[in-house]
């Protein structure tokens, strides 16, 4: 190359750049020349480059990570996945929670493994669901990872060997879910996950949540296969993670304590001889039981003591932990098994719907739940006042709003202030709004309470009824603690599961709007624990800015972040890809630019015209593979 042509495809001009480390941000250059930054200094000449971006004013930073995704599902149908990059995430972290696809659909002997165990777990509708088995052709964990070759990639995208679909892989998914597995199919499970950790897969996914059950009969009071294991089952396969220094990725079987503290006593390298790096599920102030917070916070304190020489995270979230439900279509109903009952009907079955709310054993049981602890003095009503309650939900109709029904007076509406009218209504007469209300109101059964006030809205409108409600995470100072707590991992936000049930891709950048209150000192604290200290404990080779690395960045603007507000940028969108709608939330002012592998995949509110098209984010397996160490090798 002459010395007129330009040796730089791109340079990133007069931003102030945090690089990853924590360092404080510095205004300087950043020239990209073949997917790799090939220089950082100030005044770098856009005459040496074949295109520049001018970036005064904003922030650059390495491209936020996710850790915490389902993103297997939504990348197999549009594997660009573009509600992640628009929000300036180029590494998605996926096959958490024991879920993924990595041997295929898995479909013998009439089972359908992806939809049986992601529909409740996930709240994906099953149409959605058989549509990606329909695409997952392959067989092994090899072919499922260079099946991401021929993908037109968004994001970089990371995988875990999960447990779930481990066991229904050598047992059956019927056979998983009934017994122990034998010492030889043990020994399958085991050799299947140490080929995968050769392969380059970054971990290993579990998950002990009791209210998690699979969505096909015969299994649907059945929980998800992992949940079967037996403790030397799962002390055999975190093994070979630790062996492998690779990451354990779980959530605890909350209701036994007891496992609990044995299950995460794994980490330590003080029984276990090295620590097992292990990244758990969840840190959040749950509104109704404030206790669940204390313990966990204490129980990773004692992890990572030097007594025990553990390496365990807990992840955080930073929001408010808003969801929106449809009817009882919600994860809060799995916890509650006079709801999880409904969500045991599939998706369109109405009919059957119907036929256990106008049960009248159920509708007994149902009022037992709705008033447990809210009347009378018994242990439950003094857990109640204590926040200790063992429900996540509050039951307290001012707790939860009408986000849209058949009945559009109602919408936007807190259901207190509707039954609040409904019973002056039938007090007096007054106090509906329209006349369609009164209408409406005369459907009620007399003297209603809250408990029928709630089971009337369902019965009239079924999933129609949509209604928000925040269980989690309401103090803004305590999620603030959370997300820059050294002993957590900020990132639990579940991208492309929950679909019609949450919207937190937009997680990062709220962590980022919460440190910006705080001074440019703070924000690079937090774009370090976006970055790098993501992509260490994971073992991959991004989240840092420095010359040979990935070109993977994102530019921010500081005034659209500071004036940003997601709940306001919440959307119910259609989506081709899934034909079926989603929730989502667009923050497209906050994020400048989204550059990854060197190239631009969103600028100022659009996506660039080879997006989904061409492959920009690729897989990536662990720093360790001989494949990655041979590229670094070429890049340095």
């Amino acid at each position: 190359m002459d010395g007129t042509s330009p040796q730089w495809d791109l340079l990133l001009k007069n931003a102030r750049v945090f690089d990853g480390t924590g360092a404080p941000g510095l205004e300087t250059d950043i020239a990209i020349r073949d997917g790799v930054i090939a220089a950082i200094a100030p005044d770098l000449s856009p005459r040496q480059a074949k295109q520049t971006l001018a970036l005064e004013g904003q922030w650059l930073m390495p491209g936020l990570l996710d850790v915490h995704t389902h993103f297997d599902l939504e990348v197999e149908l549009e594997p660009g996945l573009p509600e992640a990059v628009r929000h300036g995430t180029t590494t998605v972290i996926a096959a958490n929670c024991s879920l993924g696809v990595t041997y295929g659909h898995q479909r013998r002997n009439g089972e359908d493994p992806i939809v049986d165990c992601f529909a409740r777990v996930e709240n994906v509708p099953k149409p959605v669901l058989a549509k990606v088995a329909d695409q997952c052709t392959w067989t092994t964990s090899a072919a499922y990872l260079d099946h991401f070759d021929r993908l037109a990639l968004g994001p970089n995208f990371v995988t875990m060997i999960p447990h779930s679909m481990l066991r229904i892989e050598v047992m059956g998914l019927k056979a998983s879910v009934s017994r122990d597995p034998t010492a030889d199919e043990l020994a399958q499970m085991e050799a299947l996950l140490e080929k995968g950790m050769q392969e380059g897969y970054v971990g290993f996914s579990t998950d002990g949540l009791p209210f998690h059950f699979l969505a096909n009969r015969p299994h649907t009071d059945k929980q998800i296969p992992t949940q079967f294991a037996p403790y030397r089952e799962l002390k055999t396969l975190t093994d070979v993670v630790r062996r492998w220094d690779r990451v354990w990725q779980a959530t605890p079987p909350k209701d036994d304590k007891l496992a609990v503290v044995r299950h995460f006593l794994l980490t330590s390298g003080r029984l276990h001889g090295k620590p097992l790096r292990v990244t758990a599920v969840a840190a959040i102030d749950v509104s109704t039981n404030r206790s669940i917070l204390k313990l966990g916070l204490l129980l990773s304190k004692i992890l990572n003591s030097r007594l025990l020489r553990g390496h365990f995270r807990l992840q955080a979230l930073a929001a408010p932990f808003k969801t929106w439900s449809d009817g009882v279509i919600t994860p809060l109903s799995e916890e509650i098994p006079e709801l999880r009952r409904l969500n045991e009907c599939d998706l369109n079955d109405r009919p059957a719907r119907m036929a256990i709310l106008n049960d009248p054993d159920w509708v007994k049981a149902y009022r037992r739940m709705w008033f447990k602890g809210k009347r009378g003095f018994n242990l439950a009503h003094l857990l109640r006042l204590l926040k200790r309650e063992d429900m996540v939900l509050s039951r307290r109709l001012d707790d939860m709003t009408i986000d849209r029904c058949p009945q559009p007076e109602w919408n936007n509406t807190l259901m207190e202030t509707v039954f609040q009218r409904l019973q002056r209504w039938q007090r007096d007469g007054l106090g509906a709004v329209p006349h369609a209300e009164a209408q409406a109101f005369a459907g009620f059964p007399k003297g209603c309470d809250d408990a029928d006030f709630f089971l009337h809205l369902l019965r009239m409108f079924d999933t129609e009824l949509r209604w928000t409600t925040v269980t989690a995470n309401r103090d803004p100072k305590v999620v603030r603690d959370l997300v820059f707590n050294p002993l957590l991992l900020p990132g639990f936000n579940d991208s492309g599961a929950h679909l019609t049930n949450m919207a937190f891709y937009d997680g990062n950048l709220r962590m980022l709007k919460i440190a910006q209150q705080e001074g440019l000192a703070r924000v690079a604290h937090a774009v370090h624990r976006l970055t790098e200290e993501p992509a260490s404990l994971f073992g991959l080779d991004v989240g840092v800015l420095k010359v040979g690395a990935r070109a993977d960045l994102v530019a921010i603007d500081p005034e659209a972040l500071a004036a940003y507000d997601s709940d306001a940028h919440v959307q119910y969108v259609y989506r081709d890809a899934f034909q079926h709608h989603q929730l989502v939330n667009r923050s497209d002012a906050v994020v400048r630019c989204t550059v990854i592998n060197g190239k631009i995949a969103w600028r100022d509110g659009a996506y660039s015209a080879a997006f989904g098209h061409e492959r920009f984010g690729q897989l990536l397996r662990h720093k360790s593979h001989p494949s990655v160490i041979a590229a670094g090798q070429r890049a340095a």
